[in-house]
């Protein structure tokens, strides 16, 4: 039996009967041959993965009344059926139909009497293609576990054979409550210890920041910071001037569509590029391959506000997911994952003065964690009580539609393998992310790299952005106008483009300007939301 860590557990304390703690992976594979039966080949690799990757077989065991952070154990009643399904597309299996099933499945909650995850088998793609998509709770693992969960369980070579060999392991027998409530009593008693030491350490962080050495004056300083930082005044000007870049992000973001609170049902939509484009755009601005990723969205997000007259005079605020993964962990299945916020410059018109923004602005964000470190803010998880967590977490939901929080949206570029995978022989084309969203924050956009290909996966609340497809070719019709703008040449001979999700609407680069769009009716359906609205 192993307790979870504050972080992990933070994800389970986060759901509410609109929100859910699951992350998605969607893989899109060929079929090799005509007899090939993917459902067969999933079911057996993952019921031989059981016994070697911990999180396959563990189910969460939670403490009477909230008390403590739950445990893992080791299923006594695992059954792999449960978690291996298979589904089809009607015919003719158009990735708009596929996009919906997908939206199906991740507005369902999880079930907590079994382990965290399931997988979905779904046939009747068109050409003869098949998608595997997974569904892992973020209190199992995060995106970087996910990454190196995907590369368990496929090939580096079409006939590569599988090694991993099924193995025996027994399921743990479950705690009582009388149990459970004895070890809670024991983690309270210590609480208080780790609490006034994790203080001390963030108060010596501080003072690092501010490049004080003694104990007295940290204090004072670091006061001094924190204010600045809540947009106080302070009495240093050269310490205000310190944390002019590495302000903490306390005041509400300007609002947009999508911040309010989330029904339980979900959009999602999917693009593909060249990962060589943005490396070329890369070049041409003289960023790098996130700068630009994140001026894309940026873009996109002005194009779409404009389109539906609710831009903000303000610039928006991303959160961006940040790995704190060494590569030395003992344990590879837990989160270890901060994140940092990020102005986006949504104001700004010049496409190319965006990626120079998001540039400066992704520096000045990544030194809020020099400020209060990932690992202070792990242990902070720690060492608060899960009841005040859980009653945040509720309260924070009753307010998402009267007070904004310091963010807009979530972005997160992941990168994944640059060599091709294989899944028994068949080649893996794309692999879509499909995320999570949360009250007050309805959209969520992840960009995913494999191989020569960039994939976008955007996440929407189904209400707040019903039109969710628009504002992801919104993402490719950027990059087109970053190419125009710089002047710069596309690849000569560019890789195979995988198969695009077919649309009968016109191309985004097409449209009319959205500054033209006339959208009174899609504003009010984005921008206006009541309960009895929520399918």
């Amino acid at each position: 039996m192993q307790q979870l860590s504050g972080l992990d557990a933070s994800f389970l304390y986060m759901e509410t009967p609109t929100t859910y703690g699951h992350v998605n992976g969607l893989a899109i594979y060929e079929r090799p041959s005509a007899d090939f039966r993917p459902y067969d080949i999933v079911r057996q690799r993952f019921g031989a993965m059981v016994g070697h990757v911990s999180p396959l077989r563990r189910r969460v065991v939670e403490v009477p009344f909230g008390l403590d952070r739950p445990y893992w154990i080791d299923d006594p009643h695992f059954d792999l059926d449960f978690h291996v399904r298979e589904i089809g597309l009607s015919p003719p299996g158009t990735d708009e139909q596929l996009a919906e099933q997908v939206a199906r499945i991740i507005g369902r909650p999880m079930d907590r009497r079994h382990p965290l995850w399931e997988v979905y088998v779904i046939e009747g793609l068109e050409d003869g293609r098949w998608a595997m998509l997974t569904k892992f709770h973020h209190a199992t693992v995060d995106g970087a576990a996910g990454v190196i969960m995907l590369k368990l369980f496929t090939d580096e070579s079409r006939d590569a054979e599988f090694v991993f060999e099924p193995i025996e392991w027994r399921g743990e027998e479950v705690p009582s409550d009388s149990e459970l409530l004895k070890r809670t009593m024991g983690n309270l008693v210590a609480n208080p210890v780790k609490a006034t030491r994790l203080s001390l350490s963030v108060l010596r962080n501080l003072a690092d920041a501010a490049g004080v050495t003694s104990v007295s004056g940290a204090a004072t300083r670091a006061r001094e910071l924190v204010a600045s930082a809540a947009g106080r005044s302070v009495e240093s000007a050269e310490l205000a001037e310190q944390v002019r870049k590495v302000a903490l992000p306390l005041t509400p973001a300007p609002p947009t569509p999508w911040n309010m609170a989330v029904g339980p049902h979900r959009r999602f939509a999917m693009r593909s590029t060249s990962l060589d484009d943005i490396k070329v755009l890369k070049n041409a601005t003289g960023g790098t391959v996130n700068d630009v990723v994140m001026a894309i969205c940026a873009g996109a997000l002005r194009e779409y506000l404009i389109a539906h007259d609710a831009l903000p005079d303000a610039t928006l605020r991303a959160m961006v997911p940040v790995s704190i993964r060494t590569g030395l962990e003992d344990d590879p299945w837990t989160n270890l994952v901060s994140s940092i916020v990020a102005e986006l410059p949504t104001d700004e018109d010049d496409p190319v003065e965006r990626v120079r923004r998001c540039r400066s602005a992704m520096n000045d964000a990544k030194q809020q964690l020099d400020l209060v470190p990932a690992d202070a803010i792990m242990r902070a998880t720690d060492a608060t009580s899960p009841v005040v967590a859980s009653a945040a977490i509720r309260l924070q939901a009753r307010l998402a539609d009267r007070v904004n929080l310091p963010v807009n949206v979530v972005i997160s570029n992941v990168p994944g393998p640059r060599e091709p995978l294989y899944f028994a022989g068949a080649k893996l084309e794309n692999y879509i992310p499909v995320s999570t969203i949360s009250n007050g924050v309805g959209l969520n956009i992840t960009v995913h790299s494999y191989e020569d290909r960039l994939d976008f996966g955007l996440v929407a609340d189904r209400d707040l952005v019903p039109d969710l497809w628009e504002l992801c070719d919104l993402h490719l019709a950027e990059i087109d106008r970053l190419f125009a703008v710089t002047g710069a040449e596309r690849p000569a001979a560019p890789p195979p483009t995988a198969k695009q999700p077919a649309t009968k609407k016109k191309s985004a680069t097409t449209k009319k300007s959205a500054t033209k769009k006339k959208t009174a009716t899609k504003k009010s359906a984005t921008t206006k939301k009541s309960a009895t609205s929520k399918r």
